[in-house]
């Protein structure tokens, strides 16, 4: 009798590892992306499209697969662009844990509260409009949505290792954008090996003296990297900051208002920093500076649990209870009648307010009070949409279309353009230009189709082989 055993079948080979570019491909909202690795279904980023109101409540509501599918979810940062739709997926039966740094654990509390603040106004606003008609328009999500999103978060450490399951892991990379942002690097098996991808989020500017510098990008045979102003040199920073203490010393001289309209999370702390540092230098005269913003008085004590994030002044000035967190001649203005009360406030001041566009927020208040006062400035430090007040204040014309009325634009109009915390294309060289030859394919998203291109032949001529631009519900194996 025979005692060979029977041959065993080869054992399966995993499949190749892949990814399909949903949200912010060929375009700059929305940012979600689909891994499929290790029988693992992980979601990179699940951030709300921002556009047409019907039009994104349409995208904002649907996804393209089953949330209760999904294995995990990986978040980049705390940009709404990127998280602010977590609380629909759970609401549509996502179960699973979703990863994030510390520092975007935090802000996550803060930001999808006041988003679910905004879906929950604009409904009811909607409402009002149409006199109640049914059926009634629903928030896209309400806070009991964001309180069971919030409990779904799970802190990570940059450069720690999670395992997902399936031989799936991942670790997160400084990314240099905002607080607690991060590059996510994904090992899986594959048919030949272990395969890789690195998913840049969003990679700040080199050289911005507030938060950690960008870490190295590691190397994979996939890289997902964001192209948002692939095509374009931002202006050179030192310089805008000499041109912002210039507008205030100007506007101050003439007993003016400064009024700076920015986005609560990233571009009013930076603002407020270089504000201070021209105070201590004597580029900007003393006078009192207000944040009126509630929103980004609580992401300022979110900057003080996480000084480790920080460059090292900027984290000593936060452990000693001051910079970004008040004093050195910066004040918070927490509630609505302490805002309308400062919209009064006589003498020079400047004041730090949101929306960064100047369609909505404390910043429209102020606006109405000193727009026909030739002594005052409003000096924008965000790139203005098509459409919104900010871009029409910008236009050359003596008037300006605000909160449904003609006004008289008798207020000096500053725009800085250099304060963006994107990498730029001179950015891009020096992060990727190193990886030319160690990286297989390139996919550039969350830049439109003309920034993507462009950095789609600046890569080609720095030794990249294979870079695209994928368009939504776009395929991509990582090895192959």
């Amino acid at each position: 009798m025979s005692t060979t055993p029977p041959d065993r079948p080869p054992a399966a080979r995993p499949p190749e590892p892949a990814i399909t570019f949903w949200g912010a491909a060929s375009s700059v909202s929305g940012s979600m992306h689909l891994a499929d690795a290790g029988g693992q279904r992980i979601l990179l980023d699940c951030g709300l499209n921002q556009g047409r109101r019907e039009e994104a409540r349409t995208r904002n509501g649907r996804f393209p697969f089953h949330p209760d599918q999904l294995d995990a979810v990986v978040i980049s940062h705390a940009h709404i662009d990127h998280s602010g739709n977590l609380p629909t997926l759970v609401r549509q039966g996502f179960t699973g844990p979703v990863y994030v740094t510390p520092a975007t654990h935090d802000l996550l509390a803060v930001m999808l509260r006041d988003s679910a603040k905004i879906q929950e106004e604009e409904a009811a606003h909607i409402n009002i409009a149409r006199n109640y008609a049914e059926p009634w328009v629903q928030p896209l999500y309400t806070y009991a949505d964001v309180d069971r999103a919030l409990d779904r978060l799970r802190s990570v450490r940059y450069g720690e290792l999670v395992d997902l399951g399936g031989g799936v892991g991942f670790k997160f990379v400084e990314a240099g954008h905002i607080l607690g942002s991060a590059m996510v690097h994904l090992t899986a098996p594959g048919p030949e090996g272990r395969r890789s991808i690195t998913f840049s989020g969003d990679l700040g500017r080199r050289g911005i003296p507030l938060l950690r510098p960008t870490g190295e990008i590691p190397p994979a045979d996939l890289l997902v990297c964001e192209s948002t102003y692939g095509n374009r040199t931002h202006t050179d920073l030192g310089a805008t900051i000499e041109k912002l203490y210039a507008a205030v010393r100007n506007t101050i001289a003439r007993g003016g208002k400064v009024l700076i309209p920015a986005f609560s999370l990233g571009r009013s702390q930076l603002i407020i920093h270089f504000l201070q540092r021209g105070l201590r230098e004597g580029k900007v005269p003393k006078v009192p500076i207000f944040v009126d913003s509630p929103l980004a008085g609580e992401i300022a004590e979110v900057y003080r649990s996480h000084p480790d994030s920080l460059h090292p002044e900027v984290a000593e000035a936060v452990r000693e209870g001051h910079g970004l967190l008040g004093g050195d001649g910066v004040s918070y203005v927490r509630s609505y009648e302490a805002s309308q009360e400062l919209t009064l406030k006589p003498g020079p001041h400047i004041v730090i307010a949101s929306s960064g566009m100047c369609d909505a927020g404390r910043i429209v208040g102020h606006l109405r009070h000193v727009v026909d006062d030739p002594r005052c400035a409003v000096v924008l430090v965000s790139f203005q949409a098509p459409g919104t007040t900010g871009r029409r204040l910008m236009d050359p014309k003596p008037t300006v279309w605000m909160q449904g009325k003609e006004w008289n634009k008798w207020i000096e109009v500053v725009h800085l353009d250099g304060f963006s915390g994107h990498a730029d294309v001179n950015d891009f060289r020096a992060y990727l230009g190193p990886l030319a030859g160690k990286v297989k394919k390139v996919r550039l998203i969350h830049g439109e189709r003309e920034q993507a291109e462009a950095l789609a032949d600046t890569l080609g001529e720095l030794g990249f082989a294979d870079v695209a631009v994928p368009q939504p519900g776009d395929r991509e194996e990582w090895g192959r």
